[in-house]
């Protein structure tokens, strides 16, 4: 069975790009442009893991995810601070507001791959 991941980001480009790598590693995609899709889409589909942009539109990650972790539906989802700032100490705030781990988009394709396979075991 393949696992769904949502992939929360403002940008098209990265929806996309992110979106057709994961899809070639046989996962099923699911996409939202900001914190607030993305509440509704794992509400409505129950992804296995989120991707999460920090810094977006309408709603960002951190809110999203203070959202996501207090509804009985979505409580259990593994969300994953997905960014491109990567520093330890930003890397350790994001930990601190509940995020279940870190991923930098500034690694490779194949360490990202690599990253997401470790998580689901």
């Amino acid at each position: 069975m393949s696992r769904k991941i949502l992939i929360v980001d403002d940008e098209k480009l990265n929806r996309k790009l992110f979106g057709a790598i994961f899809e070639y590693a046989g996962y099923i995609i699911i996409q939202a442009e900001d914190g607030q899709q993305a509440i509704q889409l794992a509400k409505e589909t129950i992804p296995d893991l989120i991707l999460m942009d920090i810094q977006m539109p309408v709603m960002d990650g951190i809110e999203a995810l203070r959202i996501l972790k207090s509804e009985p539906t979505t409580k259990d989802i593994l969300v994953i601070a997905f960014t491109f700032h990567d520093s330890t100490k930003y890397q350790e705030k994001l930990l601190e507001y509940g995020f279940n781990g870190f991923i930098s988009k500034s690694i490779g394709t194949k360490e990202i791959l690599n990253a997401i396979k470790s998580i689901f075991g």
